[in-house]
């Protein structure tokens, strides 16, 4: 079966996507819908998990969608965080990020490369701060891992939750084929689509824990990426259409 058709479980891109240029040069249909989306937490669910914004003197943060509910929720609790808080962010785009909130200056700020595993040495440059990390219903197992060898004294406050989005006005049978992200994508198809079977239609992945979510939902998995050859979602689409589009 040839594929015509691609739904991408993610927002539309710019202008200027990859995904853009294959649906041209392939002459294919490419939609995109969300089948996820970020749902912050209020005060009340937060003091259940028995947080208290003025007990900490850091803050961690690991995404821009942290720093927008920390700030959210520190508002809702009229909290007013002070000048001295440490923040230690994952990268420097996240650092960055905070002068939505803040001013930048004199604040003491400091981020790393790009994964978690690369501020262990802030850790230990900065051990004696007791450090908050806001974070999603879902936390890379990576992240614990490293705060404890580090010895660190922090606690982590769900401040947001990743939830499935209302699909129900789509057909995904319409599409040849469904194009995921995330084990989250995959069990919003589920509860969007409790009676879907997969059939003919082509799945597309990215990521092994995307991979073992699909499977697990006991969908076949036709595309796979990040690989050697493909170690984007557009190049591993582009090479599948190709080879069967004959």
């Amino acid at each position: 079966m040839k594929i015509k058709s691609i739904l991408v479980s993610q927002p539309a891109p710019n202008e200027s996507s990859p995904y853009l240029e294959i649906a041209k040069k392939e002459k294919i249909k490419i939609d995109f819908r969300p089948f996820i989306h970020v749902q912050g937490v209020d005060a009340k669910e937060l003091r259940t998990q028995k947080i208290d914004l003025t007990q900490y003197t850091g803050i961690i943060f690991t995404s821009k969608n942290a720093v927008d509910h920390y700030f959210r929720l520190a508002e809702e609790m009229r909290f007013a965080v002070p000048d001295s808080m440490r923040y230690i962010c994952q990268s420097e785009a996240i650092a960055n990020y905070l002068q939505k909130h803040i001013v930048y200056r004199k604040r003491k700020i400091s981020f790393g490369e790009k994964n978690f595993s690369d501020l262990s040495p802030l850790f230990k440059k900065h051990p004696s701060e007791k450090y908050l990390l806001p974070s999603s219903d879902i936390l890379t197992p990576e992240i614990p891992r490293v705060l404890d060898a580090a010895n660190m004294d922090w606690t982590r406050a769900i401040m947001y939750k990743t939830v499935a989005s209302d699909l129900t006005d789509i057909n995904v049978k319409e599409y040849d084929m469904l194009v995921f992200f995330s084990p989250q994508g995959i069990k919003s198809l589920g509860i969007n689509f409790p009676d879907f079977k997969q059939e003919e239609t082509k799945i597309a992945v990215f990521g092994s824990t995307t991979q073992a979510a699909a499977e697990e939902a006991g969908l076949t998995v036709n595309v796979m990426a990040p690989s050697k050859e493909t170690p984007s979602m557009t190049m591993a689409i582009e090479k599948y259409i190709r080879s069967i589009n004959k």
